[in-house]
């Protein structure tokens, strides 16, 4: 079980470092997450939530997403009761096989034009070459990574929305979920 809770952590740690160090424009070094403003957790959950909305609007077919909830991570080498990070992964499932097929290859065209910048598209390192996708919108301060599994019974679409770094309001403390 803590092999596994192991596993876990450290892969939402990798893929938060990757996916929020690509290209976001207002940290002070390539390293760092850039700034999302100042927000409760809630409120920036809520934001990531619209987010993973907007783009299972952008995958365009009929099919049904897991019903995850965003959580909350620390932002790295900052004060932990202050700053946080946002992360929603969540999984698409189509209604009929085979509704993928183009999927990757339109979401990496339509994403540029709703603000989203694709920073790495192309097969993953896996026995499978999953097709992956990573898009960064530097105005919504998230990016997103999509991963198809196209080998899977049934295929479906692993995504992981992160945000950028937010500060609570003075007083308030970050609430963890």
């Amino acid at each position: 079980m803590k092999t596994i809770l192991g596993a876990k952590v450290l892969t939402l740690s990798i893929a938060l470092t990757t996916l929020t160090g690509c290209s976001m424009n207002d940290a002070n070094e390539s390293d760092d997450l850039p700034f999302a403003g100042t927000s409760t957790s809630l409120s920036a959950a809520d934001e990531a939530e619209k987010v993973s909305s907007e783009i299972y609007d952008l995958i365009g077919i009929k099919g049904k997403g897991s019903d995850t909830g965003p959580g909350v991570s620390e932002c790295s080498g900052k004060d932990a009761d202050k700053y946080f990070q946002i992360f929603h992964s969540w999984s698409f499932t189509p209604a009929s096989p085979g509704q993928l097929d183009g999927v990757m290859g339109r979401l990496k065209e339509e994403l540029p034009k709703h603000g989203w910048k694709v920073v790495e598209y192309g097969p993953d390192a896996s026995k499978n070459k999953n097709i992956n996708l990573t898009a960064d919108n530097d105005k919504k301060k998230h990016s997103v990574n999509i991963t198809h599994y196209a080998k899977r019974n049934p295929q479906k679409l692993g995504l992981m929305v992160v945000s950028g770094c937010y500060q609570v309001p003075d007083g308030e403390k970050v609430d963890r979920f």
